[in-house]
């Protein structure tokens, strides 16, 4: 199979009303089918990072672009939009306050010692916050 043909092919699994495109409520259907349970709004945050053109769904190119190697540059700016979406002090990096504001943002509840203790998990250097390069190991 070529190429294309097996990109079209994930995204006609995907898209479920045959529109050419991915909606966020049908990539969360999959998803579940799939066993992965997410929120919607995460769901809307994953396709917000990797939707090229911005009409808040995943298009065949969108699709390409994820799923080919060589798309590290892409995987760089997601992950840096990402991190900037956590580090909403505009610090340079996730302090447990902005990621317990992320999470909430999110649906999801989280204490000051709950967001440190995630933090710690990935924080190398010991200085209590996330920096960018160690958001990019927490999310390999």
């Amino acid at each position: 199979m070529k190429k294309n043909a097996e990109f079209e092919h994930v995204l006609r699994y995907f898209d479920e009303d045959g529109d050419g495109n991915v909606s966020p409520t049908e990539l969360r259907h999959k998803l579940r089918v799939m066993g992965e349970e997410l929120l919607l709004k995460e769901v809307e945050m994953a396709i917000e990072a990797m939707d090229s053109d911005g009409d808040g769904y995943l298009s065949l190119e969108d699709l390409i672009c994820l799923m080919e190697e060589g798309g590290e540059e892409q995987k760089l700016k997601d992950l840096r939009e990402a991190f900037e979406m956590y580090d909403s002090e505009n610090c340079g990096f996730i302090t447990p306050k902005s990621l317990k504001r992320m999470l909430k943002k999110m649906g999801e509840s989280k204490s000051i010692d709950e967001c440190k203790a995630m933090i710690k998990h990935f924080d190398l250097n010991g200085d209590g916050l996330l920096s960018f390069d160690e958001f990019t190991v927490m999310m390999q």
